[in-house]
């Protein structure tokens, strides 16, 4: 009878975590992959804004990194792929 009323205990524990990982965890993840595959999907030609809110366009895409070209004089600089 003990064990029964252990298992009714823990039961809201499990269901919290369980909400939980649906709410905060399962999202960010899914979020995490897209961004990924956006990253990924670059290519020239491709108009950017990077994170720190720099608008240009894709001129070369190397493995870990992007040259983007900026403003009116079209300068190029080269940036991460993750920012």
């Amino acid at each position: 009878m003990q064990s029964g009323s252990q298992l009714v205990m823990f039961l809201p524990l499990v269901a919290i975590i369980v909400i939980m990982y649906f709410i905060t965890i399962r999202p960010q993840n899914k979020q995490r992959k897209e961004a990924q595959d956006m990253r990924s999907s670059l290519a020239p030609g491709d108009d950017v804004v990077t994170i720190g809110g720099i608008c240009g366009r894709v001129t070369k895409v190397k493995e870990d990194s992007i040259i983007i070209a900026v403003g009116a004089d079209r300068v190029k600089f080269e940036m991460k792929k993750w920012a």
